[in-house]
């Protein structure tokens, strides 16, 4: 079964049949913390007193994650897995499971157990009590994180809001609640290189926030490392914002005076018959500029880059299994 670039939804909105609460988990590589996830995350579901399906979703995996979670769903009938046909990464695991849950309302956590499923129950009485169509989990205790992952994630946070102008919750990762129609509306998007936690709020549905502590990964690697996390920034940087362009265009305005009162005072030393020295520092000026030159190219091209993909208009994931096709069999 293949998926589009921009899954649609499999139940209307409206359908009786539909559970009240899905949760999708988006898996690569975690066979080590699944059982204790699962372990976890089923109590709590069953003690909310709703219909719920779980939607996890195999990001092409290399370990046994898959076949657990099919042994899983023979105890436990409202898991759902879903197989991508490749590893596409954690924001289109994440779309392709809200594209093909079909809950009312839709949560999103990793398996890790660094986000509580316990803070689900809250969520959703929150939604309701407040009446928001958002209920993102805000990370309030952050020391089980390493000082390096903490100060990076302060900074990333703190810049895109800077950059972006949107009013995104700091401390917020994508462990959220989200109504069916805010999913929808972040689906019907065509955005290539998603970012889910940039893209919800960009949509402006009423929000609110709970707390929690995040807590250490409970087994296995973490599958964040720093090249991901540099991917990740770029991706929010040049996905919500143009300030790097203008960072280039005021630079070079910048950088255009100079040259004008550098040429200037050249010019008058050899008119005044005065020799031009300092070819040292005038070789450092030249590099320092073609650096910036080249930064700006390099900023160009990330742009350039996205239209690119975009306009290939490529699915960012295949579906090769869907366990629900099984069931209608």
């Amino acid at each position: 079964m293949e998926a589009e670039l921009a899954p649609h939804m499999t139940v209307p909105h409206d359908d009786p049949s539909a559970p009240e609460l899905s949760v999708v988990v988006p898996m690569y590589n975690e066979e080590d913390v699944l059982p204790l996830f699962a372990d976890r995350l089923r109590p709590v579901l069953d003690g909310m007193g709703v219909t719920y399906e779980v939607v996890a979703v195999d990001d092409g995996s290399m370990d046994n994650t898959a076949l657990l979670v099919q042994k899983l769903r023979r105890e436990w009938p409202q898991l759902r897995l879903i197989c991508l046909r490749a590893n596409s990464g954690h924001q289109a695991a994440i779309s392709a499971g809200l594209g093909l849950a079909t809950g009312h309302w839709m949560v999103t956590i990793d398996a890790d157990l660094q986000d509580p499923p316990e803070v689900i129950a809250e969520m959703l009485d929150t939604a309701r009590a407040e009446g928001a169509d958002v209920v993102y989990g805000v990370r309030t205790d952050r020391s089980t994180d390493t000082v390096f992952k903490r100060q990076t994630a302060g900074l990333f946070y703190r810049l895109i809001r800077r950059l972006s102008g949107l009013d995104a919750p700091l401390d917020a990762g994508d462990f959220r609640l989200m109504s069916r129609a805010t999913v929808e509306a972040a689906l019907s998007l065509p955005e290539h290189n998603r970012v889910l936690r940039l893209t919800i709020p960009s949509l402006g549905f009423p929000s609110a926030e709970v707390g929690y502590r995040r807590e250490a990964r409970a087994a296995g690697e973490s599958k964040y490392p720093l090249a991901k996390m540099l991917r990740l920034t770029a991706d929010s940087i040049t996905g919500f914002s143009v300030a790097p362009l203008r960072f280039a265009t005021w630079f070079s305005l910048l950088g255009f005076l100079f040259a004008t009162v550098l040429l200037a005072y050249v010019l008058g030393s050899w008119m005044t018959g005065h020799t031009v020295s300092g070819w040292t520092s005038m070789m450092a000026v030249i590099v320092g500029f073609s650096a910036v030159q080249l930064l700006c190219l390099g900023i160009l091209g990330e742009y350039v880059g996205r239209v690119f993909s975009g306009q290939q208009a490529r699915p960012t994931f295949y579906v090769a299994y869907d366990s629900a096709a099984d069931r209608a069999r």
